[in-house]
This record gives C-alpha cells, structure tokens and sequence, in this order.
C-alpha cells in the first residue's frame, strides 16, 4: 500500500495560557479532617515533650507513618487514630473532639475572612448546634 502525501494543513497546536488570577485575596481553603487530626495529633505528642518514636512505638504503628498522619499527608483509619489518641493518653473521642474544636475554630475565622462575620460558630451553631461535615 502506498501512502501520498497530501496538500492539507496540518494541525497546528495552541497551547493553553493560565487563567488569570483572581482580584482580591485569595480566600483560605476548607480544612481538611487529615489536617486537623494531625495537627491535634502533634500538639498533644508535643506538650508532652514526646518524640514521634516514643508515640509510635507506644501506638505499634511505623515512625514515619505517624509522622505523615502529624502533618495530614496520610487519611489514616479509624484504628490507627484509635492507637496513637490510646498511646497519648487519650480516648478516640477526645482526640476526634478536640479536632472538631480546631475545626469550628478555623471555620469561625474562614468566615469573617469571607465577610460573613455575623455567622455563628461553635457550640449552638445554626439550627441544631453541630457541625456538619461533607465528603
């Protein structure tokens, strides 16, 4: 089979150009549940002069697994939040408890950045006084 060479043109590639930025401040994202387990997670190892090998050995999970769950690079299971919240010296519901604290506390603050400042927040917020997370 012979292939000839025709007289169309050929394609020409465009590449795309980045949006331009938005005017104004950029508003803060939505925190993440990783992000504030590890954050919590951290803060307690921490004020309790703890290191990560002390944790984990205590929690039997690997360093620097944990050490990726403290800086929400990892969703880890319920089990291994079980472990290390047990290896600090608290309860799987104080752990999640203390992260929905940080978690009403820096939505408070995303909404008065967003120019919502007469929004609730906290204990009492909207109609039913919990907070709701979406996946």
């Amino acid at each position: 089979m012979t292939i000839r060479a025709t007289n169309q043109p050929r394609a020409r590639v465009i590449p795309l150009c980045p949006l331009p930025a938005p005017a104004g401040p950029v508003p803060a994202r939505e925190p993440l549940w990783r992000d504030l387990v590890g954050d919590v997670l951290r803060g307690e190892r921490q004020s309790q002069g703890r290191t990560l090998k002390d944790v984990a050995d205590a929690a039997r999970i690997s360093m620097p697994y944990l050490s990726e769950v403290e800086r929400g690079r990892k969703e880890a299971s319920s089990e291994v939040l079980a472990a290390a919240a047990q290896a600090l010296g608290l309860s799987l519901a104080d752990l999640l408890a203390l992260a929905r604290g940080e978690l009403i506390r820096l939505s408070a603050a995303r909404s008065r950045s967003l120019g919502h400042p007469g929004r609730p927040a906290g204990p009492g917020a909207g109609p039913t006084g919990t907070v709701q997370l979406a996946a």
